[in-house]
């Protein structure tokens, strides 16, 4: 019997290498994997529906169900999560050493409805009293002039967006000044070439994010897997093959991960880091699914309606395909 043929855009991760290998296959599905990077994959999804399936931005995803007729449906896989105090960071020379000092600043970012974003500027908000109304917030390219918004945004008047000027790069503006702080999922290539005129805000990272998780229960989502909604539509059930394959590869990454015979990547303590994040977060600190998400999801879709990039707020179950969310039990 004739398989369905998909192609999925994601990145090249670990938990879902055995999909692009072939070692695992889909029901009834012969996936074609492209690894792209991220920001290629979005735009392309977003802008001209390339694709079958792909990774994409929670956020992206959130701001596409506006559109009627919606052009995508996910299903609760989680290709990416990353905490985010990491992703702060400021000019040396602005004056800022707490969060409370962003108060008035411009902040850059290289669009605002970047999943990264939305999470940190809720944190922000939530834990450390700074209202997004607090700042001007600088949008355009991070190390290339000319990168603008993949959705059109309909944002309330208090929130203050402008676009940074043609020619212009936010690392460069860092660096030099013109900006106070950069949140971005990606280093800034003033920091990684160790400029002193960059640095974070919070500068014990692990500690700050570990205190989050502690206080929250929060390991923030950043990305989804999209199912294109014309192929949905004509083959439901690719949501729950699809989920199944991306389940069964997340696990057997994480066997092939911790293994003391021979590090699987160049990291010399990692097993005791895996035993740790474990220690810290619990065995199951990378789920799928969206019962052990809702409270990640909900607080997610808080900020984001909050931050005006939603028009109403959603709850987790409008995100995902329902046949995603269920399984047999013999």
């Amino acid at each position: 019997m004739a398989r369905l043929r998909l192609t999925l855009a994601c990145g090249d991760y670990d938990r879902t290498r055995a999909l692009g290998e072939g070692t695992i296959r889909p029901d009834g599905i012969e996936l074609t994997y492209l690894r792209l990077p991220v920001e290629e994959t979005f735009f392309r999804m977003l802008r001209h529906q390339e694709f079958e399936v792909a990774e994409m931005s929670l956020s992206s995803y959130v701001v596409s169900l506006q559109q009627d007729p919606a052009p995508f449906i996910a299903i609760p896989v989680y290709t990416s999560r990353s905490f985010r105090h990491s992703s702060v960071y400021v000019n040396a020379e602005a004056g800022i050493t707490t969060p409370a000092d962003l108060r008035g600043k411009i902040v850059g970012t290289p669009e605002f409805q970047l999943t990264a974003s939305v999470w940190i500027r809720g944190i922000l908000a939530e834990h450390h009293s700074l209202p997004i109304e607090s700042m001007t917030h600088l949008t355009g390219g991070q190390e290339q002039p000319g990168r603008v918004e993949k959705q059109a945004l309909n944002l309330p008047a208090d929130i203050r967006v402008k676009r940074v000027e043609a020619g212009r790069t936010l690392s460069d503006m860092l660096a030099r000044g013109d900006l106070d702080a950069l949140i971005t999922p990606r280093i800034p290539s003033p920091f990684a070439a160790r400029d002193p005129r960059v640095r974070r805000l919070f500068d014990d990272v692990v500690g700050a994010e570990q205190a989050y998780f502690a206080a929250t229960r929060i390991f923030p989502i950043m990305h989804v897997v999209v199912i294109r909604r014309d192929v949905y539509e004509r083959s439901p059930w690719v949501a729950a093959s699809l989920y199944k394959a991306f389940a069964l590869a997340k696990e057997e990454a994480r066997k092939q991960l911790y293994d003391s015979s021979a590090l699987r990547f160049m990291v010399p303590w990692l097993n005791q880091h895996i035993e740790e994040a474990e220690r810290t977060l619990g065995t199951d600190y990378w789920s799928y699914g969206l019962e052990s998400n809702r409270h990640t999801l909900e607080t997610f879709l808080h900020y984001h309606h909050e931050q005006g990039l939603s028009k109403r707020l959603l709850s987790p179950e409008e995100l995902f395909a329902p046949e995603s969310g269920e399984s047999a039990v013999i």
